[in-house]
């Protein structure tokens, strides 16, 4: 049985070190923001997430690494909501010329937040580690920053996905 687990341990270590070492350089292309979150919630199958919708934006950015972002991001929350029977609510906005995808969790929040981004360090049994280091890869790749925070209206935590170059969708301008 250690032998077994060890081997499983050390799976997950290698199959995490090889996803963070290839990380490629994103593709940009024009992505329509609301599809996308939609996608990622609808993709959440372990609690449901309430959707806010936001304006209609649009975003230069590689699709699948957005995504990729944004599923790493909600499961953390998702993970953190169902230890403690909370919700998670996730959305967007506009701030100046900057997109914000916001994501919402009653969980237990952040005890210590020194760690949060090193690769490998997890607080998750059975975590690898690289979720939340990947998010900031993503983000900073693509000009922006991801941040994580105690809510300060109740419990949990709340995370942001900041990248610049935000701008209304040519079918929201037309309306």
């Amino acid at each position: 049985r250690v032998i077994s687990s060890r081997a499983e341990a050390l799976n997950r270590f290698m199959g995490a070190y090889s996803r963070l070492a290839k990380m490629p350089d994103p593709v940009l292309k024009e992505v329509e923001v609301g599809p996308c979150v939609r996608r990622v919630v609808a993709m959440v199958t372990r609690l449901k997430v309430e959707l806010e919708e936001g304006p209609g934006l649009v975003i230069q950015a590689d699709p699948d690494q957005l995504e990729q972002a944004l599923i790493n991001l909600v499961r953390n929350a998702v993970d953190a909501s169902l230890e403690t029977g909370g919700s998670v609510s996730m959305g967007w906005h506009q701030t100046g010329k900057e997109l914000d995808v916001y994501i919402l969790d009653e969980g237990k929040g952040l005890a210590d937040t020194t760690n949060l981004f090193v690769p490998f360090f997890t607080t998750k049994s059975g975590g690898s580690g690289i979720g939340l280091f990947l998010c900031r890869q993503i983000a900073e790749a693509h000009g922006g920053r991801v941040s994580l925070k105690n809510r300060t209206d109740g419990p949990g935590c709340e995370a942001h996905l900041l990248l610049p170059g935000a701008r209304l969708s040519p079918a929201t301008r037309t309306l």
